[in-house]
């Protein structure tokens, strides 16, 4: 073991005989001009290190706010789903319905026509207006229907009926033909009216306003049931 010492150290000694001298005052230069590069690169690094975080900062706030308020660029780039509506349900009945009447789409009952067995002089019908009843002293040619506890003067909440030897002329008027008869339905006075030619004669028929609606159907019906002597 000593003598390996002895030998590195010989071989120590004449490396170190090999070397110039050390010029301690240029290695003291060299060293200064090293430590200013190592202080400007501490100073760069930290300059360029700052300026990334506030890249950084600028960025993610950026990102916040974007977030935080992009509900309509969220929307354009991303499909909502799409929800299956649930079949519409019926509407439910009525909870009080009426046995007697139909309810109109304007609120109003639709006139319901039931059967006839009343004999009315020189003019009968087979259905008539159900709640009507006939006024009386009947007349020969002219038939005035209304509710019981209504008997008044003024015939425009009255169904009248009488014949003519003509056709009264009407106001928009719907002309058909049906099992041979000639049916008329319009206005007349502002009252919805029909007329149906039958034994020679027109017969009249003027409905009342503001009570119970009448479609011209229903109207064609009442008219279809009557006849006149």
């Amino acid at each position: 073991m000593d003598d390996v010492k002895r030998l590195l150290e010989g071989f120590a000694d004449r490396a170190a005989d090999g070397l110039p001298d050390p010029d301690i005052e240029a290695d003291v230069t060299r060293g200064r001009v090293a430590l200013r590069r190592i202080k400007r690169r501490r100073r760069t690094t930290g300059v360029l290190c700052v300026a990334a975080a506030s890249a950084l900062v600028l960025v993610v706030g950026n990102q916040v706010k974007w977030w935080g308020s992009g509900g309509t660029n969220v929307a354009s780039t991303t499909a909502t789903p799409q929800v299956a509506s649930e079949p519409s349900k019926p509407a439910a009945a009525s909870a009080t319905p009426r046995s007697k009447e139909t309810i109109s789409n304007f609120g109003a009952p639709v006139v319901e026509l039931v059967a006839n067995k009343q004999a009315w002089r020189t003019i009968s019908c087979g259905l008539t207006p159900r709640g009507l009843t006939p006024e009386t002293p009947i007349a020969a040619n002219r038939v005035v229907l209304s509710q019981p506890e209504m008997r008044t003067a003024d015939t425009a909440t009255k169904v009248v009926l009488q014949t003519a030897p003509e056709a009264i002329t009407l106001s928009k008027p719907r002309v058909s033909q049906v099992d041979g008869k000639s049916f008329r339905i319009g206005t007349l006075n502002g009252r919805l009216t029909g007329q149906v030619h039958v034994a020679g004669k027109w017969l009249l028929v003027e409905l009342p306003t503001g009570t119970v609606e009448w479609s011209d159907d229903i109207l064609q019906r009442f008219l279809a049931s009557c006849t006149a002597k």
